[in-house]
Parts: C-alpha cells; structure tokens; sequence
C-alpha cells in the first residue's frame, strides 16, 4: 500500500528526473494518513512556464487524484498552451468534471484526471511536437 507522503516522494522523484524541466519549486505540500496535497511551479526546458496543484486522497489502498489544476504557459508570449483542471463547470462534457483547456480558454475538450505523474508523463510524451 502507498501512503500519501510516500506518493509525494515518488512525484518529487519524477520532477528532479525529468527531462522536460529546467527547474522547479514546491510552493506548498502536505499530507496526513489519507490525503495530501502538492502545488508547485516549474520552467520548462524551453523556457515555459507551468504551475501545477493536486489534492489525492487514500482510496481502497490506492492513490486517487480528486482535484487538480495544471496550467501551461508560453513563457515569450505569456498565452495559455493549455490548462487541465477538475472544476466542474463543464457538465456538457464527457468524462466530467475532468477536461483540458486548450489555447484558447473557450477550446475545452473532455479529458480524464490528470495527477502531477501523468502530467509529466504526458510532456514527455508530447512536449517536443507542441513546444515547437
């Protein structure tokens, strides 16, 4: 079984690991025997900005993602590339509350929940053919 300080261990692993990031800083991080909570923000290889926040609880032995923000931003133009989030103010969407905000804060797409491991998971999957 995995406990919440134990999972924050493994995502500052995957941060100081990544090749998608120049940098980081946790802005604020805690947990108790069955929550946490990590945010915190980065720069990206290409000089990107991303800030990224996520609540997960100890659910049947398993960590769940419950709430989450991540947001991309073009670090030249200071432009939304794209921002994942649970908010649930898209109830039209499949897969709610979770989706992605992509470009344009009205482009927003159905999506599933994003932890900070996905998320770093997902730029290093994709990070090259979107930051060109």
């Amino acid at each position: 079984m995995i406990e919440p300080a134990s999972y924050v261990a493994e995502i500052e692993l995957a941060l100081v690991s990544s090749p998608v990031l120049e940098n980081f800083h946790v802005l604020r991080v805690w947990t108790n025997s069955d929550d946490g909570y990590l945010r915190l923000r980065a720069t990206l290889v290409n000089g990107d900005f991303l800030e990224a926040a996520e609540y997960f609880v100890l659910d049947v032995e398993a960590i769940k993602t419950v709430d989450y923000r991540h947001q991309w931003m073009d670090g030249a133009r200071k432009v939304l590339r794209r921002r994942w989030d649970s908010t649930p103010d898209h109830p039209e969407l499949d897969n709610f509350p979770y989706h992605v905000h992509v470009v344009d804060e009205q482009d927003v797409q159905p999506d599933k929940p994003m932890s900070i491991l996905e998320l770093l998971k997902w730029f290093e999957a994709h990070f090259q053919e979107l930051s060109d």
